[in-house]
């Protein structure tokens, strides 16, 4: 098991991409904490894996360090930080509002900036630590009716790539990954909120694969498991697209 005797932590564990990771790291030999504003989700899965969960709320500075704090005092020192935690309000940007910027900027960007800045201190003091953050082919090619998010995400890449340069010296890597069309709750959402548009810009981006499907957490889990293991101790500040072939650089 490559992740044997290591803590992982990650947010927006609860479904989706990040409950997937969750359980596959576990299954690497991880002991895993999970922090999600659906506790009640976070602990659900936790309790399948012997874990730790709580009530995270990424865009909440104060509830950031409490969070990262009782997971540390429960599991011990971090070495595998996973930033998944993620929202969209579907919405084509002439009818946006700053409200909704907010929103989306705060879980996607500023929440990845928020637990990192928690957790990387102490990564940087013994010299050792992983991180890996979950961005979007949004931040690579956009999405249409997400422009806050497609923006949030090309800023989670960027700051991957700052971070890995800073971290380096400590023996810290940072890595991401790209995830296109995923079956989870965040992109069935979408025909849910935009209706009939909102089903033919999914059918879009799925048709815009290679692969010619979408694809499911557990591909996605499998990557991020690669990134956080000693397999990938020789790459950092990349962002490795697990999207059937949407985009191909």
């Amino acid at each position: 098991m490559r992740l044997e005797g290591k803590t992982a932590f990650v947010t927006g564990g609860a479904s989706g991409i990040g409950a997937a990771t969750a359980r596959r790291l576990a299954a690497e030999g991880a002991r895993v904490g999970i922090g999600d504003l659906n506790e009640g989700g976070a602990r659900e899965v936790a309790g399948e894996l012997d874990g730790f969960a709580c009530g995270l709320d990424v865009s909440d500075a104060v509830s950031v360090r409490a969070g990262i704090e009782a997971a540390v005092a429960e599991l011990g020192d971090i070495d595998v930080l996973v930033n998944n935690a993620g929202t969209d309000m579907f919405s084509f940007f002439v009818n946006s509002n700053e409200e909704l910027w907010d929103l989306v900027l705060g879980v996607n960007l500023r929440g990845v900036l928020a637990v990192t800045h928690a957790v990387l201190p102490r990564m940087q003091e013994r010299r050792a630590g992983c991180i890996v953050n979950v961005a979007s082919e949004a931040g690579r090619v956009g999405s249409q009716g997400s422009a806050a998010y497609s923006a949030a995400k090309a800023g989670v890449i960027g700051f991957t790539k700052a971070i890995a340069r800073e971290a380096a010296r400590y023996r810290v890597r940072c890595n991401a990954v790209a995830p296109g069309p995923i079956e989870t709750p965040l992109l069935n959402a979408a025909p849910l909120v935009l209706g009939e548009i909102g089903e033919r810009l999914k059918q879009a981006m799925v048709n815009s694969t290679a692969l010619g499907r979408s694809g499911q957490p557990e591909e996605v889990a499998a990557a991020i498991a690669f990134l956080a293991s000693e397999d990938a101790s020789y790459v950092t500040g990349q962002t490795l697209n697990v999207s059937g072939g949407l985009s191909m650089w």
